[in-house]
């Protein structure tokens, strides 16, 4: 039985993706799960504390945005079990293994939300890429098609923050 890269054994599944892929796989989908939570958390701090004359259609947006990231996180964790894995993200996996710049709690000023964020969902982007390319390498060519759609997902947000910034310097 192929083991995951934690060293944990698979789960049993009839899945025919081969064994090193699968746990090159799941420890990438691990990876993305704790950086995707990170950035939803992230999100939801925005949400919860902007303030200023764009408040209410950055609030509005950033409710969509950690919505729309939560909807990929089930994504991404659902295909490591498929594949015979266990996604981990509790809040004190994520906390030790993020590759997110941590978020500042005191910002109130929707423009320095979004700056913040569209920074974060870059991170996150860039990761997704490189999981892509992971994945893809091992020999999965499922995962690296979902790791894609997330990628556009987490790539149109990062347009829309972009674009709130835009003249800002």
């Amino acid at each position: 039985m192929a083991k995951a890269e934690s060293g944990k054994a698979l789960n049993q599944t009839r899945n025919d993706t081969p064994g090193n892929a699968k746990a090159a796989s799941i420890a990438t989908l691990n990876a993305l799960l704790v950086d995707i939570i990170d950035t939803t958390n992230a999100t939801r701090q925005a949400h919860w504390n902007v303030k200023g004359s764009h408040f209410y259609g950055l609030h509005t947006m950033f409710e969509k945005f950690y919505e729309m990231l939560a909807e990929q996180t089930d994504e991404l964790a659902e295909r490591a079990v498929q594949l015979g894995g266990m996604p981990d993200g509790t809040t004190q996996t994520v906390g030790a293994k993020t590759r997110i710049s941590p978020y500042d709690p005191n910002l109130l000023d929707g423009l320095d939300h979004c700056r913040a964020l569209a920074e974060r969902y870059a991170q996150l982007a860039r990761h997704l890429r490189e999981g892509i390319d992971k994945v893809d390498e091992a020999g999965d060519a499922d995962t690296a098609d979902l790791i894609t759609d997330v990628s556009r997902e987490v790539d149109k947000s990062l347009w829309m923050l972009e674009a709130h910034l835009h003249g800002q310097g």
